[in-house]
Parts: C-alpha cells; sequence; structure tokens
C-alpha cells in the first residue's frame, strides 16, 4: 500500500507509484504488502548483480565502516585502484568520476566545449547528436536530447546542437562541418526505444571524426558495463572513441559515474577546471569494485550475451506469434525491447499485478533488463508470464 505522506511530502515529478517497494534479493522484489515480484527493470539497467548480492553487499559494508567520503582534495586508493582497472577495460586514457549519467555526459560536453575553445580548435562550439536520443535531465545533457517530452517547458536549451537521424551517416556527415567540436551518440539508445546504432556506422562515424578532429562522445550510460555482452555496447564495432561516459550498472545500486578519455585529450581538464564534491567517494568505488570483481568472476559479460540470444529468440517467437501486438524486437545482450502496434502501458499494468516488472521506452516499446546474473529459470517464467497477458490482450485486440 502506498502511504498517503508520498503526495504530501514528495514532489510530483514522477507519475504516482502503484507499488511500494520494500526489499529484493536476486532478481526478486517484495512490495509492502508481501508481494513477490521477478524484476526485469533492474533499476532501469542499474543493479546489474541483482539485488543484495553478497560479494557486494560485503564490500559496500565493509567500506562503509572504514571510510564512506573524505573529498577529491585528497587521493583516494579505491579510486586510483578502479580507474586503472577501467582504462584496462577501455584502452590508454584517463579517468574522471561523478555521480550519474547526467553528469558523466555533462562532463562530455564540458569537455568538448573546453577543447572547442582552446588551441587550434578555437571557436569550436557545435556538437552533432543522434536524434532520439536521451542523455540525462540537466540542462546540458537535456540541450542534447531532442524529444520535446523532455524539453518542454525548460527552453531557452543550450547552443548549438543538431541531430541527425540515428545510423544515417550521409546525414551526420552533412551536419558535420567548420564549427563542429563533437559527436555524442548512444551505442544503443535506451529512453527512445532500445535502437542500436549499427556498427558500420560507428566504423564510418568514428573515421570521419578522426579525419576531421571532431571529437567522438559514446554515451554508455545505460548500455554499459556488460549488459549487451560486451563491458560497453560500442565495443562491439571495434571502435575507440575520444571519450565516453559510465554510470548506471557500474555503481551495481550505489550512485557512481564516470568519463574515460582518451591519451590524446585526458589531460585536457587542468586543476580547478572542473569537479564534483562526492564523485569517486571510497564507497561508490568500493560498490563498483564489487561489480567489477562479480563480473569477472561469474562471467557475466558472456552470460549475458548467452542468455540474451535465447531471450531475444524467444521474444522474436512472441513477436511472430502475435503480429497484431507487436512490430519487432530489438537490441542485444540483456538490453532488449519488443516494440508494440500501440501505448504498452495496459500491457505493462497487467504484468506489475501478474509479478512481473518491466519498463516501457519511447516509440511503444517495452524494454526488458533483467540482472545479469538472470537465470534461464528466471527468463522462462517472466515468458510464461508474458504469455499470460499477451493471450488476454490478443483477444481483445480481435
Amino acid at each position: 500500500m502506498i502511504s498517503p505522506e508520498h503526495a504530501k511530502f514528495l514532489v510530483g515529478n514522477y507519475a504516482h507509484p502503484a507499488i511500494e517497494i520494500t526489499h529484493g534479493e536476486g532478481s526478486k522484489l517484495w512490495d509492502s504488502d508481501g508481494k513477490e515480484y521477478l524484476d526485469f527493470t533492474s533499476g532501469i539497467a542499474v543493479t546489474n548483480l541483482g539485488h543484495g548480492h553478497p560479494q557486494w553487499t560485503q564490500a559496500v559494508t565493509k567500506q562503509a565502516s572504514q571510510l564512506v567520503h573524505c573529498s577529491n582534495l585528497f587521493s583516494i586508493p579505491e579510486q586510483v585502484r578502479l580507474a586503472k582497472r577501467l582504462v584496462g577495460k577501455i584502452g590508454p586514457g584517463k579517468v574522471l568520476f561523478c555521480n550519474s549519467g547526467a553528469e558523466a555526459n555533462e562532463a562530455l560536453l564540458k569537455l568538448a566545449r573546453y577543447v572547442g575553445n582552446k588551441g587550434d580548435k578555437s571557436n569550436k562550439n557545435k556538437v552533432v547528436v543522434a536524434e532520439n536520443g536521451f542523455h540525462g535531465r540537466t540542462l546540458g545533457a537535456l540541450s542534447a536530447t531532442q524529444s520535446p517530452k523532455y524539453r518542454k517547458g525548460f527552453e531557452p536549451l543550450l547552443e548549438p546542437f543538431t541531430f541527425a537521424p540515428l545510423n544515417d551517416f550521409e546525414a551526420f556527415s552533412q551536419a558535420i562541418d567548420d564549427d563542429t567540436i563533437a559527436v555524442l551518440i548512444e551505442s544503443i539508445q535506451g529512453e527512445g526505444g532500445i535502437y542500436e546504432a549499427e556498427s558500420i556506422f560507428l566504423q564510418k562515424i568514428s573515421a570521419l571524426c578522426s579525419q576531421k578532429g571532431v571529437l567522438l562522445l559514446l554515451d554508455e550510460v545505460q548500455a554499459g558495463i556488460g549488459r549487451t555482452g560486451d563491458f560497453l555496447g560500442y565495443q562491439k564495432a571495434e571502435i575507440t572513441p575520444n571519450a565516453v561516459a559510465m554510470a548506471k550498472g557500474l555503481g551495481g545500486g550505489f550512485p557512481i559515474g564516470a568519463i574515460w578519455i582518451d591519451q590524446r585529450y585526458c589531460d585536457t581538464f587542468g586543476p580547478g577546471s572542473h569537479g564534483t564534491t562526492f564523485g569517486g567517494s571510497p564507497l561508490a568505488c568500493s560498490a563498483a569494485h564489487a561489480v567489477l570483481d562479480v563480473l569477472e568472476k561469474e562471467d557475466l559479460i558472456q552470460a549475458a550475451k548467452k542468455q540474451g540470444s535465447y531471450f531475444k529468440n524467444q521474444l522474436k517467437q512472441r513477436q511472430q506469434a502475435f503480429p497484431s501486438l507487436f512490430t519487432e524486437v530489438r537490441g542485444r545482450g540483456l538490453m532488449l525491447a519488443l516494440a508494440c502496434h500501440q501505448d504498452p502501458g495496459p500491457m505493462l499494468k497487467d504484468l506489475r499485478e501478474l509479478g512481473l516488472l518491466l519498463v516501457g521506452a519511447g516509440g511503444n516499446a517495452i524494454r526488458f533488463l533483467p540482472p545479469l546474473t538472470v537465470s534461464k529459470e528466471e527468463i522462462d517464467l517472466a515468458l510464461a508470464l508474458f504469455d499470460q497477458v499477451l493471450s488476454s490482450h490478443q483477444v481483445s485486440s480481435d
């Protein structure tokens, strides 16, 4: 039962919730009425290890008893070690820590602006961004997000940003001019509906940016940290961007964000140029270390690829069996979506009542974001619950 004080004391920027969650374990959540749910939202691609993973819990508890915060006025051993591990997984460069995906994308945009205001790139400040993308709710990140749904009421936004269709190389090529300092792309558009940037598109964009001296910035906030079957989604295309934003799954549920910057630009930010009070705290970095430890120990990136392939094939069967409901299956790994002909809201409600939690996305899509620890049996259970709803909605649509 939702407390009547919820609406009384909380700002109404979110829709009023249908259930109140009290605790979780693995792929399951329980509400305040004791009802059990299969959680295939993972806190919107955050709890990649599921809820209460013992190794993660032990690491965070231990660090909390030793040191939670001391600020970036001092060197933090956990932060240095985490940066080294991320560089090892991404490539030569350096890491800057923050607290969220929006902050990470803000740092990417500030990097581009800072580069564009210095040296031989002086006065370059335009950023070309993919249409239908989502990069966060802060003013800079919102300016890089084209959808009126998120922008309405917050104009005027920052300039200049130009938008081009994802996977349309010619449109991007025409948009990149002498004023352009950066291109910003999600390897898989999460909020936009799980639209994947094709490898050939990323390869062509990477080559074009290199040729024109334009920074290539990758937003891996939702697609990163093993969810797609690669550590970061763009790595399937075997390219090397100039900077990458990470967050969500990096902390396994504890807030942490980061950007990796390649060797050419990693010393752009000097003392006093950018900062954050809480970024890269001992506790946040310990949570991220635990995530990386479990990813490696349990081979969860490969598991995401294997389980995701099975899950996607099963969803394709449902899409083919119910063409009046669904148009296509999108995504890879454990970042999948079923695109619907109509608003999936009623279907999501029915699934929640049955005990399966899913989240929608742009373009009338249903997102499937289970933890990377999900078992085949749990996927099959989710599919069985999904089938019950499909049948009832198929009858009502005939």
